[in-house]
């Protein structure tokens, strides 16, 4: 497994002094980044081949949230490398070993040129180690919207209009900027236990996104963040305290 060290920074901090869930999928961005950097087949390397890393899904369970100040280890392993696809755990502990947060992320190698997916090279592939999965509780990627007779409450928030600090370096939305913007829309004071989201759509610069937020059941949000045709550019499941 690739980890890192760090210190949980007051920029990266909710109001009652804990590591955001924006901030955790900083730290694991980050971390695979830092990884395929160090082997040599970085942003840089993939821009050469007009390629690059699309996240498709993330599966984050929290057990413990770090506080301010708090010393943390960041770590990723990829377990399948397979055609287009590459499936990564994603963990960050603390200095001790506690075992704070595990994830599961599934993402796409694109031809950003052609914009269609390109499979994974053999001098790509065997640069990583594969490790076993973690051993989680790993749940469906497609998550699943009931129908309205299943909704509970429906909270929604005026349209976002995407700008130059919503992009990253593939020239879309940054996929922490979709999580800040459907949990934006949560009532106050949720503690997230468990986040999943599905990613369908690139947005860029000018589209707008419209949020909306379901309630499912006591514990379960859904947050459909669409275009102005209504197509989905990300489906978001929110289990919380």
């Amino acid at each position: 497994m690739y980890t890192f060290e760090s210190r949980i920074r007051y920029s990266e901090i909710n109001e009652d002094e804990y590591l955001s869930m924006e901030g955790l999928i900083d730290y694991f961005q980050d971390c695979s980044t830092f990884q395929s950097e160090d082997l040599g087949i970085g942003i840089d390397y993939l821009k050469g081949m007009d390629l690059a890393w699309i996240v498709n899904y993330w599966q984050i369970d929290v057990s413990r949230y770090p506080r301010l100040g708090e010393q943390v280890v960041i770590g990723t392993s990829p377990y399948q490398l397979r055609g287009f696809m590459g499936l990564r755990n994603f963990m960050m502990e603390t200095a001790e070993g506690e075992r704070l947060v595990n994830a599961n992320s599934v993402w796409s190698l694109f031809n950003m040129k052609k914009m269609v997916p390109a499979r994974i090279m053999p001098e790509i592939m065997d640069k990583y180690t594969l490790c076993e999965p973690f051993d989680m509780d790993y749940t469906p990627r497609k998550i699943q919207v009931p129908g309205e007779e299943k909704w509970l409450s429906v909270r929604e928030k005026p349209p976002m209009t995407v700008q130059e600090h919503h992009l990253d370096t593939n020239h879309h939305v940054n996929n922490v900027q979709y999580v800040r913007l459907a949990l934006s829309t949560l009532p106050e004071g949720q503690v997230i236990k468990r986040l999943r989201i599905m990613y369908q759509k690139q947005a860029r610069l000018g589209d707008q996104m419209l949020p909306r937020a379901l309630k499912t059941s006591e514990n379960t949000w859904l947050i459909l963040l669409s275009g102005r045709d209504g197509g989905p550019f990300c489906t978001t499941e929110v289990t919380v305290i």
